[in-house]
């Protein structure tokens, strides 16, 4: 288990390295100056934009900035925001608690809804109840995300005005306490739907194969034959097998849910790393920009890790075969 440990972590540092340079070469290639950002619009004079390009290291080859800002990111800077007057870590952080509160509980939230749903289609396979399940998986699972969103958005805040439209906080919330809490809990209703409607339908499609599969075996049939309840099969024996592809998919997935919250964000201005991104690209600020695919890849690395040693835990063929593969397991 340490030499694969060991292994993933080489992997993953070794990933994250391309990621960076390849990252910083195509953000580099893209037209558009970031001295508007810093300068402005208006007219300065030649020795303030020269003084400007020194200070920042635009004056530099694009392979010697690019060897800075890797020796930089290797001491925790991740370098100054052009836009925001901003230390780019700070910024980065404070975007992402945002962000993590739309990801994380739609996916926990879509983790439960779905294997409840796949559990109970299992066992009606073919009926009408399981070909409704379906038939609405597939429906969250073809419908771009943030399509829904606007349609939520149209539908609940425009057309009826049930939910806010936008933004974390209204303009009359309190600024502590209970208040605060229920005010951003309401403004957090319509984009945690969106993201969490889409998992749900792709968790429940493919938490419904494995319990269907699961329900065929023989060892099913074993259980069955000696008396145990349909409750305790289910829960016993073919939940665990369930929530084996149920783990590969968020866990392997992080990365396609983070793209899908962060397109949410743009919706309902959502004050996340979705709406920080956007504005970063119209004013071609590079060390944001960075930062923020830095942030998703060094998240999805890490949840590709995480998955790995979770799906030996709950398959013990594949742990059996890890202990295998390094002798100082066996």
């Amino acid at each position: 288990m340490t030499k694969t440990l060991t292994s993933r972590l080489v992997w993953g540092l070794t990933s994250i390295l391309g990621i960076l340079v390849v990252n910083f070469t195509i953000l580099h290639m893209v037209p558009g100056d970031p001295l508007q950002a810093i300068i402005g619009e208006y007219p300065a004079p030649p020795a303030y934009i020269e003084q400007v390009k020194r200070d920042f290291g635009l004056d530099q080859p694009i392979y010697i900035q690019l060897v800075h800002y890797i020796a930089n990111i290797a001491t925790g800077n991740l370098g100054f925001s052009f836009a925001n007057r901003a230390d780019v870590l700070s910024l980065i952080m404070e975007r992402a608690r945002y962000t993590l509160m739309l990801v994380l509980p739609a996916l926990a939230i879509s983790a439960i809804v779905g294997i409840c749903l796949a559990l109970t289609g299992a066992r009606k396979a073919g009926s009408a109840y399981d070909s409704m399940i379906t038939a609405v998986s597939l429906f969250g699972y073809s419908v771009p995300v943030f399509w829904f969103g606007q349609v939520l958005l149209l539908v609940f805040a425009v057309q009826f005005g049930l939910l806010p439209a936008a933004g974390i906080v209204s303009m009359r919330a309190p600024s502590t306490g209970f208040g605060l809490v229920a005010d951003v809990a309401w403004h957090m209703v319509l984009p945690l739907f969106s993201v969490t409607f889409f998992f749900v339908a792709e968790i429940a499609r493919v938490a419904r194969a494995g319990a269907v599969d699961a329900l065929a075996q023989d060892y099913i049939l074993t259980a069955r034959a000696k008396g145990a309840k349909k409750r305790q099969v289910l829960f016993r024996h073919v939940l665990p097998n369930a929530m084996i592809p149920v783990v590969t998919v968020i866990g392997y997935n992080l990365g396609h849910a983070l793209t899908a919250t962060l397109m949410v964000e743009t919706v309902f201005a959502w004050p996340g790393l979705g709406t920080l991104f956007i504005s970063s690209v119209a004013t071609r600020d590079y060390p944001v920009l960075m930062g923020v695919l830095l942030f998703a890849s060094v998240l999805v690395i890490l949840s590709n890790i995480v998955t790995d040693f979770l799906y030996s835990a709950l398959d013990p063929r594949v742990r059996d075969k890890a202990r295998d593969g390094d002798g100082r397991d066996k």
